[in-house]
């Protein structure tokens, strides 16, 4: 019999009425791990009633305390930084190492939220007219849900809750059913910091779930990250049942590489940038757009690097990459590697029959290199969201941008180059939400806000930083006189301030 792993409602990890279960494995043997409880409607509008009933109480609860709380669940976080990797490692397959970064990610927002006292400070302005004062201040919008992928278990979720915590909101969190262990430990970690029962709850469950978050009435304001067809389905259910949200979908990343660029540099930065957790990362660079002659020494220099990879559990010291998260989409990733080879793209390196010594069950996929890949080919247009880098080929800089601009994702792209007016043209003209220059993942700090453009992101706040403060708050305005006469004349035009 494999553990079950269960929700955490109102205080306390629950089974619920749900008699569904999902298979939760272990990516790099291809065992089953244990069972994840999936949630029923009546699991998830429980959940949603325990947020709702603690809302009023943390709502009203100050600024300082709530950032308190924070504070404690920081250094919570700090302590069981290693544990919280390996719940990460063990579920999605990542090396140990990527998944104490990824909680250093989320624990910046968690830094971030501590600072939430001053970042609710309104504007105020004195005799906007005769007598009369007038300010802003931002309130909490209710009960939020979040709902995340398995690719970032710890960091995605806290894009997200510390923030809406932080502003007085109470949270349920649907975390991906494929790596549901972390969500649950950092929701026991909050009540360890002091956070009232019910005021974050974790509910394990597939669309069924989803959708009542989607739909039901106490439910203010919906956060997801996903892919670009769930994320439009989120977006339009969501708002036709009037919630605030906010949608960040799949990824094409595009890095141009000038004929100045250092290859050396531009190499490594490839290297860790499309192989890092096999690719798994909305923020992965996918296509090397290879400038003018610089081409064929990219691929020349790639080759042999891609082929040389360490690829292997993520518990291994040894290893620089690990398995791809289930064997579904092993088989996806490597029936495009098929695709590739049928549309005519020239395959310098094949991943698809790695064998890792120990883990013939294990869902591995080695590094796979493109080149000559046109902007017709599938592999070009679509998210892979694995251990395959394709390399394009064009003649100058406007070129790249056109192909960049044209695709259907904005999320994050970079150019290597030496030229600072390549750099600035390129930073200025490119319709991509996150740009880096000579950075390969130009992932923001928390205290700057993250989100794609096109059809990477749907609604208009991004996650975290300024952006995530305004998401999870209502802007309210008062006007105010306190008159010296008690009665005035009544007046039917439209008041202007004297």
């Amino acid at each position: 019999m494999q553990p079950t792993i269960q929700h955490f409602i109102n205080g306390k990890r629950v089974t619920g009425k749900s008699e569904r279960h999902a298979s939760v494995f272990n990516p790099a043997t291809g065992e089953v791990s244990a069972e994840v409880a999936l949630a029923s409607v009546d699991d998830t509008r429980a959940a949603i009633a325990a947020a709702h009933t603690a809302y009023p109480g943390w709502a009203g609860t100050t600024p300082l305390r709530r950032a308190r709380v924070l504070f404690r669940f920081r250094d919570l976080i700090e302590q069981h930084r290693r544990e919280l990797a390996s719940l990460i490692t063990r579920e999605h397959g990542k090396l140990l190492s990527d998944a104490e970064g990824e909680v250093t990610r989320g624990l910046e927002v968690v830094e971030f939220a501590c600072g939430i006292p001053h970042l609710l400070k309104g504007e105020h302005s004195e005799n906007v007219g005769t007598g009369v004062d007038s300010w802003s201040l931002r309130q909490p919008m209710g009960v939020c849900a979040g709902i995340t992928p398995f690719n970032f278990p710890a960091m995605v979720p806290m894009w997200m809750f510390p923030i809406a915590l932080a502003c007085g909101n109470s949270f349920v969190l649907k975390p991906s059913e494929r790596a549901p262990s972390c969500p649950l430990r950092l929701a026991e970690l909050l009540q360890e910091a002091g956070l009232p029962d019910g005021v974050f709850n974790v509910l394990n469950g597939d669309k069924q779930a989803v959708d009542v978050l989607l739909t039901d009435p106490d439910v203010a304001a919906v956060s997801f990250v996903g892919s670009t067809p769930i994320a439009e389905y989120i977006y339009q259910t969501a708002s036709a049942h009037g919630k605030r949200v906010q949608a960040l979908g799949g990824a094409k990343n595009h890095m141009v590489v000038m004929p100045d660029a250092d290859l050396d540099q531009v190499s490594n930065a490839l290297m860790g940038a499309a192989f890092g957790s096999a690719g798994e990362r909305c923020m992965a660079i996918s296509v090397a757009v290879a400038v003018g002659d610089v081409a064929d020494r990219l691929a020349e220099q790639l080759t042999p690097l891609v082929r040389a990879l360490k690829v292997g559990p993520g518990t291994s010291p040894e290893a620089e990459m690990g398995p791809v998260i289930t064997a579904e989409h092993q088989a996806r990733i490597r029936g495009y590697i098929e695709t590739g080879l049928t549309e005519g793209a020239s395959l310098l390196v094949d991943g698809r029959e790695i064998d890792v010594p120990g883990h013939d069950k294990g869902f591995f996929v080695g590094g796979s290199l493109f080149d000559h890949v046109t902007p017709e080919m599938r592999i070009y247009r679509e998210e892979i969201f694995g251990p395959v880098l394709i390399i394009v080929r064009v003649p100058d800089l406007n070129t790249a941008l056109r192909f960049i601009n044209e695709h259907e994702y904005g999320n994050g792209t970079a150019i290597f180059t030496r030229d600072g007016a390549a750099a600035r043209t390129f930073s200025h003209a490119v319709q991509v939400g996150m740009v880096g220059i000579n950075v390969p993942i130009p992932v923001p700090m928390a205290y700057h806000s993250f989100g794609g453009w096109k059809r990477s992101l749907f609604g208009n706040l991004n996650m975290h930083g300024p952006d995530g403060v305004r998401f999870y708050t209502r802007l309210k305005t008062v006007t105010a006189r306190w008159p010296d006469e008690r009665t005035e004349r009544t007046e039917f035009v439209m008041p202007t301030m004297k």
